[in-house]
């Protein structure tokens, strides 16, 4: 009976992958998750079945916003398979979606290096490194004015350079304006926008250390005035 009961074992055919494979092609979400999750979970499912179940599911979870299973799903696509920039790709997708650029990061460079033409990878690495340079430049300048602190004379100067925010204040309200000066139409447009960023300069040295004078709020309302 034994013997009997091997063979009949034996004889339990694979998965079958129709219901998933179908899932996919139409397209259909929930079905995708219950077909593909169902054939997933079998352990008689064939190695290449399951790598197609596990990326069509991770699709799945990505288009209803379900980050994390979607890229549990990737995890265990690519211990089956590592050689596929696009699953890489597609889970660096994810970690960028998530916050975790240093992950974004890898993911897109590991799609590269097996594949240095995969467009979507390079287009993606390249955006992401510029957002990390300039996340980098950003944070370099994080409360630092607009001004060399190391030449601050005026008592106004020096509480700017001693507050953070103050400094971020004053770099941010300088930038805008600049802006603001070079998209000017015209010259007599670009001199009016710059005479009115020095009275508020000359307004806020003025007010500055008076009782009832709030410098950051001063400063807060021409940062608003500048950016709409």
């Amino acid at each position: 009976m034994a013997g009997a009961t091997e063979a009949d074992a034996g004889a339990v055919p694979p998965a079958d992958p129709a219901p998933c494979a179908g899932a996919i092609a139409a397209n259909q979400d929930d079905n995708i998750i219950s077909a593909c999750g169902a054939l997933i979970d079998n352990e008689r499912t064939a190695r290449a079945d399951r790598l197609t179940a596990l990326v069509g599911r991770a699709g799945a979870f990505s288009r209803k916003d379900q980050e994390d299973r979607a890229i549990a799903d990737y995890d265990a696509a690519l211990r089956l398979d590592a050689s596929r920039p696009d699953l890489f790709n597609a889970r660096g997708e994810l970690w960028r979606k998530k916050g975790d650029r240093q992950r974004a990061l890898a993911d897109f460079g590991a799609a590269l290096k097996l594949n240095p033409d995969h467009a979507a990878a390079k287009a993606n690495y390249r955006s992401l490194a510029l957002e990390l340079e300039r996340a980098g430049a950003q944070m370099a300048l994080t409360g630092k004015p607009s001004f060399n602190c190391a030449s601050a004379r005026r008592p106004l100067e020096r509480a700017i350079c001693a507050d953070a925010e103050l400094a971020d204040l004053d770099r941010e309200i300088f930038a805008a304006n600049a802006k603001l000066v070079r998209a000017a139409g015209d010259a007599r447009q670009a001199e009016a926008l710059q005479r009115e960023q020095d009275q508020f300069i000359a307004a806020r040295n003025a007010g500055f250390g008076k009782a009832g004078y709030d410098l950051k709020r001063a400063m807060q309302e021409r940062l608003r005035r500048l950016t709409p």
